[in-house]
């Protein structure tokens, strides 16, 4: 019988257990990791999938819970059957034994052992500990939202563009009736149609950046005809429900008292620059806005995987034709290796699967990943950050909301207590200590700082009770993240 929606249907192996070692770990169910995972147990593996989630799809096709009655789910999502058919096979898979399915898993560290993996997993609400002994692991931990700090910003009612849509898609709830959506990417379109569609009214898409920045690149758009359509429909979803779309300028301010009641758009020069005099007031309860994702790497490079500078500026792993990361034995796929959408990322998880079970990917996945890759460079080179937004931060805008840090302080350790990175500009300020570990404010520090961003290293992923740290075998605790590169 298939799991029911509620949650695992068979515990998980604990460090303390006679676990049997699984053919290959996929860490996240999202596109690529489904992908992944079905595509390796059609090839004759055995396959364990880890999320943290209660249902596969990941945040791309996030779905209501049954509970709430919805009717038509696939409605609230783009090309749901590449979804749907996957979920179908995940389920057969899992019958038949050869898919063991695990959510509400987070793996928190991945350490070798013995010449296999064993991931250390926080399971359930209960946070009972869990872990998995697999020859071959296949990271597939997505992505989360870029943010760019403004005044106002934490105002509530400030939500980030994608929380926005996860709202819609996981509650089935706005975020408010009258919705600004603004930042860059081509996420803002997407959400400003499905806001709409829900009955919210969108006064304004405020976009960073200038589809002419796709001029360009007329090649990639010609071999993406479909992503041309895609384009076309969320056009014409503005203008059937009236949307302005705003190019080449930002939310530079959101003012209210208890809750966001209106935002200040001001134009920006090409290097994101807000220009005088150009600046108007728009009256909204809520701001959805976000520049775009950034991969999830915290597992990777606790491994040591080598990562590299993408074409948005982000860090992304370094991987192979194969998907295969710089430590042997890891694979990768998806949004950790550069953000490319959910058709990339499932085209990259039935490319992994092959090498894992040691088949040529077939000449299609090949020539489809790399013409979808040619698209993501696009759409990074239009919609990536320039260097002048830091000219809307006052001084007294916080960038770490966690700690609670502003921007003057941290221009202070810049520019009288010589702070060249965002290390530095950590310490003396507990900039990216807080909560998130950074993931939110990291950007905002580096540019603040004069840098680009870096991937940070951490033993553990998530927060974990210590109970579970105790009881580690003194064989796992030996070999922590580190010894996979010798340190």
């Amino acid at each position: 019988m298939p799991p029911s929606d509620t949650g695992p249907t068979r515990p998980a192996p604990t460090p303390g257990g006679a676990a049997a070692t699984t053919d290959l770990a996929v860490v996240g169910a999202g596109p690529a990791g489904l992908a992944a995972a079905v595509t390796a147990a059609a090839l004759g593996l055995k396959v364990t999938v880890l999320d943290t989630a209660e249902r596969p799809g990941g945040q791309f096709y996030r779905h209501p819970a049954p509970t709430l009655g919805a009717t038509r789910p696939q409605a609230l999502h783009h090309d749901w059957p590449a979804f749907a058919t996957r979920e179908t096979a995940l389920r057969a898979h899992e019958s038949a034994g050869r898919i063991t399915y695990l959510p509400f898993h987070h793996v928190w560290t991945v350490v070798p052992d013995g010449g296999a993996w064993t991931l250390h997993a926080v399971a359930g609400p209960e946070e009972e500990a869990a872990a998995v002994h697999a020859r071959s692991v296949l990271l597939a931990t997505g992505a989360y939202e870029r943010q760019l700090p403004f005044p106002g910003w934490t105002l509530p009612g400030v939500i980030g563009a994608g929380g926005a849509q996860a709202m819609l898609k996981g509650g089935l709830v706005l975020p408010g009736r009258r919705i600004v959506v603004a930042g860059s990417g081509p996420l803002l379109l997407a959400v400003a149609g499905s806001l709409a569609a829900a009955g919210a009214t969108v006064p304004a898409v405020v976009e960073a950046g200038a589809y002419t920045g796709y001029a360009g690149h007329l090649p990639a758009l010609l071999r993406n005809p479909a992503k041309l359509a895609e384009g076309a429909t969320y056009g014409g979803a503005l203008l059937r429900h009236g949307i302005r779309l705003r190019t080449r300028h930002a939310v530079t301010e959101a003012h209210g008292a208890d809750r966001v009641e209106a935002v200040t758009v001001t134009r920006l020069d090409r290097d994101w620059r807000p220009l005088p005099g150009t600046s108007r007031r728009i009256p909204c309860d809520a701001l959805a806005v976000g520049h775009g994702l950034v991969p999830q790497l915290e597992l990777a490079t606790g491994l040591g995987c080598a990562t590299l500078r993408a074409p948005d500026g982000t860090v992304a792993l370094d991987l192979d034709g194969e998907q295969r990361t710089s430590v042997p034995g890891i694979w990768s796929a998806g949004e950790t290796g550069g953000i490319g959408g959910a058709q990339l990322a499932l085209t990259e998880g039935e490319i992994a699967a092959h090498a894992i079970a040691g088949r040529p990917a077939p000449a299609a996945l090949v020539r489809r990943r790399a013409r979808l890759r040619a698209f993501a460079g696009a759409m990074a080179a239009a919609h990536r950050s320039g260097p002048g937004w830091t000219d809307w931060l006052s001084d007294g805008t916080d960038v770490c909301r966690c700690e609670e840090v502003p921007a003057g302080r941290i221009r202070e350790a810049v520019g009288e207590l010589g702070a060249r990175d965002a290390r530095t500009v950590k310490l003396l300020t507990r900039a990216g200590m807080g909560w998130c570990q950074g993931r939110m404010c990291g950007p905002a520090v580096a540019a603040l700082t004069g840098g680009e961003p870096v991937s940070d290293r951490r033993p553990l992923s998530c927060p974990v009770p210590l109970a579970h740290l105790a009881g580690l075998p003194p064989a796992a605790d030996a070999g922590g993240p580190e010894a996979a590169d010798g340190r």
